[in-house]
């Protein structure tokens, strides 16, 4: 072992000389150098400055993007524009298991609709949880428009928890939007239908039968999770419905959805009608939808609701009467509605208008008080004058779309879809600030925490649609383009392209990372889908294997470097349900685990317990492996589940080759024992003579180091127990185990002491 530690020491030299030469020949080519034979501007070397995270270092801010046809969330940090995971949601996904391992499809399969899987989603609007206004760090919500769900994200351990379905809409794109302390998520319908489950109705009863809708989502913050019978919609007009944003501050309480084609308008051009787009933009405006949702929910707990599809739904004709829903018109075909971080103004653009229109709240109300409206529209709902409820409007260019705010008062960025612009404009005196172009036709924009009522600034991510000539060709379908922006100072400095290559983002929101407080392990025999102990769960030495008829349920265990049971015999035709554990307490000590051609996969983190579950419908010899790389031994983690004939038995006397090894390999065995225990003793010396104990991370890994040690007093019985019986073969290998122990013991006390050295460890007096 000390030969080993020299050699390594000795690379480590070797690679800190290359390191000096290396450094050496970069001295000799100068900055400028670099930038002659790169052809890179000033401006772009301080492009890269400001994007550049050291190594080691962290973001300042995380990122949270749909994942469009993935189903997908993606998460990236900023300013660096890193990928750092993908959130499996309604798609599966191998690397974590979702969707093969049976704890997961357990959340998978809540997003069934009409009794059939559905394996596929098109994400849109991802919404971080609030308190007062301000993202707390906790939950991440996201919609699917494709098939109209919302999932929960636990950002404890940015899992997927639950996945509901909307119980009226038959699609939806205006969710997920959450109210200033998640009281509720926002989700609004997109094209009308009609709201009972599996009612025929024809279009030409679009005008009578046909409606939208928008629906509040009770979310219990204890459980995290949504509470579909504490939930409510409320019936809206056959216009389609888009975004949504809550109110805030001076507007808490109420909410704004947007919508286009309130033509009402039915294509087919099949039937010598002019298409959608042409009836859909026929008029000047559409409406946006005022809802004082907190009167709403007192009038449902009330008993005004009617039953639709067992689900709560207030009709158009009791939420007009008890005064909870108005209409104002805004430019048409409007794509988003944004309530400023002082809850004062709601801004809304219209893609075929040049303008931004911003609304006034208080003149909304003033309008509202003393029944002041221009009409009503066709289903009675009150219709307040754009002229009275407007603050000003301001022109922007062609094709406006999303706005966000800055931390700077008033100062807020409006997406422009045709131009291919970011405008930055001031809201209070209705002045254009400022433009960049982007690359190309952006769709969605995001601010840091913009949403919010305390929006960080700094940085501006553009969404754009296109990226064309951006990147090295990939064929036809190509990327999206993610561009980060500085807006720190009065004109806006393009930083960054950033491929996406997974679906169609739609929408991002980022938050200080310093918010998020994930956790790096479980409690050990966690099911981590539910929070809650799993049923399956053992400690190291209470693996098991149980047969009932021709059910066989494994109760395993994992840990560096060996799955416990290494090997599992059934019988053709069985059911076998396998549980594993991971033992582990150091972080990012994740293990895997599949068995050969049974479409099985589970990713088993730090605590983690795990269940899969197949029919063993063909015998033969599959092995089974950790299938993510977790230690030096990984390679060995392995095991075979052996699939016999029904009724085979062993033929007499088999038994398993012998290794051939003698009384001195035994002893040098025991001398590599003995040198890699003065090792374990000198770094454990150097852990307990600092403050260890004030490193989480640190006692987490100096627990596994233990598990590992106590597990050498019975592999170091049975090494002794064999060679009394001069049985070579096994007293080597039991040998040898315990020095395994022994490696995985020093791997983590190394880890240990050098994340002491690190991070300002100090002697203990």
């Amino acid at each position: 072992m000390k030969t080993r530690i020299k050699q390594a020491v000795g690379l480590a030299l070797a690679a800190g000389f290359g390191l000096a030469a290396t450094s050496s020949a970069f001295a000799a080519e100068s900055l400028q150098d670099v930038m002659k034979r790169r052809g890179l501007s000033q401006q772009d070397l301080m492009a890269a400055a400001k994007t550049y995270v050291p190594t080691g270092k962290r973001d300042e801010f995380l990122a949270f993007s749909s994942g469009g046809q993935s189903g997908q969330i993606i998460v990236y940090g900023i300013p660096s524009m890193r990928i750092l995971k993908y959130i499996a949601v309604f798609t599966p996904e191998p690397w974590q298991g979702y969707g093969f391992d049976e704890n997961s499809k357990a959340v998978l399969r809540q997003g069934n609709i009409d009794g059939k899987e559905i394996n596929w989603g098109d994400t849109h609007h991802p919404a971080i949880s609030e308190t007062q206004g301000q993202y707390d760090g906790q939950f991440l919500f996201i919609n699917d428009k494709a098939n109209p769900r919302l999932a929960v994200i636990d950002l404890r351990d940015f899992e997927t928890k639950q996945i509901v379905v909307n119980p009226i809409f038959k699609s939806e794109h205006g969710g997920a939007f959450v109210t200033p302390n998640t009281e509720y998520v926002i989700e609004a319908a997109q094209y009308a239908s009609p709201l009972e489950n599996q009612k025929f109705e024809p279009l030409t009863s679009f005008n009578s039968k046909y409606r939208g809708g928008v629906t509040y989502w009770k979310f219990d913050r204890h459980e995290g999770r949504l509470v579909p019978n504490e939930s409510f919609s409320l019936e809206l007009p056959p216009y389609s419905q888009d975004l949504s944003d809550a109110g805030k501050g001076p507007s808490e309480g109420w909410s704004f959805t947007n919508s286009f084609c309130s033509e009402r308008y039915v294509g087919g051009i099949e039937k010598g009608r002019p298409p959608y787009e042409a009836g859909c933009s026929a008029k000047d405006t559409d409406y946006m939808h005022v809802v004082n949702w907190k009167k709403a929910a007192e009038l449902v707990k009330a008993g005004k609701a009617t039953k639709i599809n067992g689900h709560d739904v207030l009709p158009i004709e009791v939420a007009v009467k008890e005064g909870v829903l108005f209409l104002v018109p805004e430019p048409k075909s409007p794509h988003g509605v944004d309530v400023t971080p002082d809850g004062k103004f709601i801004t809304v653009s219209g893609k075929l208008d040049t303008h931004v229109s911003v609304y006034s709240f208080e003149n909304i109300m003033a309008a509202i008080k003393a029944g002041k409206f221009e009409s009503k529209d066709p289903y009675g709902i009150p219709v307040i004058a754009m002229k009275d409820a407007l603050h000003t409007q301001v022109e922007l260019g062609l094709g406006p779309l999303h706005t966000q705010y800055d931390a700077k008062n008033c100062v807020a960025y409006t997406s422009l879809y045709v131009d291919s612009q970011v405008a930055k404009w001031n809201y209070c005196e209705g002045k254009v600030l400022d433009k960049i172009s982007v690359h190309y036709n952006i769709g969605h924009l995001m601010t840091m925490e913009g949403d919010t009522m305390a929006p960080q600034g700094k940085y501006l991510v553009a969404l754009n649609k296109l990226s064309i000539d951006r990147f090295n060709p990939v064929g036809p379908l190509h990327p999206q383009n993610h561009q980060l922006i500085d807006i720190s100072n009065d004109k806006m400095q393009l930083l960054y392209d950033m491929p996406l290559p997974l679906g169609e983002p739609h929408y991002v929101v980022a938050i200080k990372a310093d918010k998020l407080k994930p956790a790096v392990r479980y409690k050990v025999g966690t099911d981590s889908r539910t929070d809650k102990p799993h049923p399956g769960a053992v400690r190291a030495g209470q693996e098991k294997t149980v047969r009932n008829g021709n059910k066989v349920e494994v109760f395993g265990t994992l840990i560096r470097s060996h799955i416990t049971p290494e090997t599992i015999e059934v019988e053709k035709g069985d059911e076998v349900t396998i549980h594993l554990t991971n033992l582990e307490r150091a972080q990012d000590e994740t293990h895997g685990f599949t068995v050969s051609t049974f479409n099985v996969h589970a990713s088993v983190e730090p605590g983690k317990t795990v269940t899969v579950k197949f029919k063993a419908d063909k015998e033969g010899v599959y092995p089974y492996y950790c299938t993510e790389f977790c230690s030096a031994l990984h390679l060995e983690m392995q095991g075979y589940l052996l699939v016999k004939p029904k009724g085979w038995k062993p033929e007499k006397d088999a038994s398993l080759a012998g290794a051939g090894y003698t009384e001195e390999d035994y002893k040098k065995t025991l001398k590599k024992v003995a040198d890699t225990q003065v090792v374990i003793d000198q770094v454990v010396g150097y852990i307990t003579s600092v403050n260890y104990t004030d490193f989480p991370d640190v006692v987490a890994m100096m627990e596994d180091a233990v598990d590992q040690l106590n597990r050498t007093k019975e592999a170091k019985a049975k090494h002794e127990d064999a060679a009394r019986g001069a049985d070579w073969d096994q007293a080597n290998l039991w040998a040898e185990q315990v020095w395994q122990y022994q490696v995985k013991a020093a791997d983590l006390g190394l880890r240990a002491k050098t994340y002491l050295e690190q991070n300002g460890a100090k002697k203990v007096e």
